[in-house]
């Protein structure tokens, strides 16, 4: 049977395309990914908290007496220096007016400690009669005595007689005087300003600051009435900041004081160091944004960069500290986006020569972006992220990079 050229032709074209077709319906497809690389090196877990600064050794200057406060002679940022500096004058208060009742029952109190006064003299007079009637009984009964005419029992009795009038005359006097007393503080009830006797003895009661530093708050620059204990002004020393920070308890139970933290977010161009000085023992309840109980302890740092860098962190800034729960400078890390669950442990599938291995690991510490491989995987591997359920054990892959 001849078979034409052109029949052979058409043939061997109809097979090559029966063949292309054929192949690539069994060929296995080729799936992009994007592959990060094993790293070795430090690594921190950190704990994020918002954050304020303030004066660790704050004073605060109150009134030491009722009265006038008068214009402040500093204002905030002055700078002060201890027992030298006037921060505060205060005025004594002046008597107020009286209403009518209040002068009434004043004008009322006055007489009747007058009439007190009266009685007190009246029995004065009388225990001083009685006393000098007793003196002469027994300077009397003591020349008959002495005659052998009257008796010892006597002149005894003249003496006892004698001791009683002296002690009426001192309770008399005592009488007389708080009777007086008395008249003098009826008398002060009814002065009212204008009255001689209303004017303070001194004339004001100056405050200076307690100790180096500057002027963080007046309470008010100009005069004003002021009650005993009321704030004048706060002075600390701007140098000397501390950080406090509101975290979780459940955070604050893996710290230990002399933990480091990073200051970001204060204003500057490079981050603040801190370290922990102390947490609060008792913890609070704080309703978070989403509406959610927490329960905050707050936490304090001391600032170990020098002041210069930080010269304009004043008092009550905020900041944002990542405060460091645990480090190490030699760890193998992978992103935790190539990290998933693999019955109960965890895998990776890396990419060896254009084909996904599915490989068991161990994973140790985890922060929010990386995690700690302690077993399963060497620096310099490539792990595939974000796998999808297109990727299997021999899977074919390209990084999208190389696309």
């Amino acid at each position: 049977m001849h078979i034409s050229p052109r029949n052979l032709i058409l043939s061997g074209l109809g097979l090559a395309v029966v063949a292309s077709l054929a192949y690539v319906s069994f060929k296995e497809d080729v799936v992009p990914v994007d592959l990060a690389t094993v790293a070795q090196g430090p690594m921190e877990i950190t704990i994020d908290a918002e954050g304020r600064t303030q004066i660790r050794d704050l004073y605060e200057v109150s009134a030491p007496i009722a009265g006038i406060a008068l214009r402040s002679p500093v204002s905030v940022g002055d700078k002060v220096t201890a027992q030298e500096t006037i921060v505060a004058i205060v005025q004594p208060a002046a008597s107020g007016l009286l209403d009518q009742r209040t002068r009434l029952q004043a004008e009322a109190a006055l007489q009747e400690a007058l009439a007190a006064r009266h009685a007190a003299e009246a029995d004065l007079a009388q225990a001083e009669e009685t006393r000098k009637f007793a003196q002469s009984q027994i300077e009397r009964t003591t020349a008959l005595v002495n005659s052998g005419v009257a008796s010892i029992t006597r002149l005894e009795d003249n003496a006892q007689q004698l001791a009683i009038a002296n002690a009426s005359v001192e309770a008399a006097t005592a009488r007389l005087e708080m009777a007086q007393g008395t008249i003098e503080r009826a008398q002060a009830s009814l002065v009212e300003p204008g009255d001689p006797a209303a004017e303070p003895e001194t004339c004001c009661v100056t405050l200076k600051a307690p100790a180096d530093g500057v002027i963080l708050s007046v309470a008010a620059m100009s005069e004003r009435p002021v009650a005993i204990g009321t704030l004048l002004v706060s002075i600390g020393d701007p140098e000397n900041l501390e950080l406090v920070a509101e975290i979780l308890s459940s955070d604050a139970v893996g710290l230990e004081p002399g933990a480091h933290a990073h200051v970001e977010r204060w204003g500057g161009s490079m981050p603040l160091l801190a370290r922990l000085d102390r947490i609060d023992p008792k913890a609070h309840t704080k309703v978070s944004a989403l509406g959610i109980e927490e329960q905050r302890v707050d936490a304090y740092f001391t600032l170990l960069t020098p002041y210069e860098e930080r010269r304009n962190l004043g008092d009550g800034f905020s900041v944002f500290l990542r405060i460091v729960a645990w480090q190490t400078e030699d760890a193998i890390q992978i992103p935790l986006s190539a990290v998933f669950r693999d019955g109960e442990g965890w895998a990776v599938f890396v990419a060896e020569n254009g084909v996904a291995h599915l490989r068991t690991v161990e994973l140790g510490q985890r922060n929010g972006r990386m995690s700690e491989v302690l077993r399963g995987l060497s620096p310099g591997e490539k792990a595939v992220t974000h796998p999808s359920d297109a990727i299997t054990e021999g899977t074919q892959l390209i990084e999208r990079s190389a696309l």
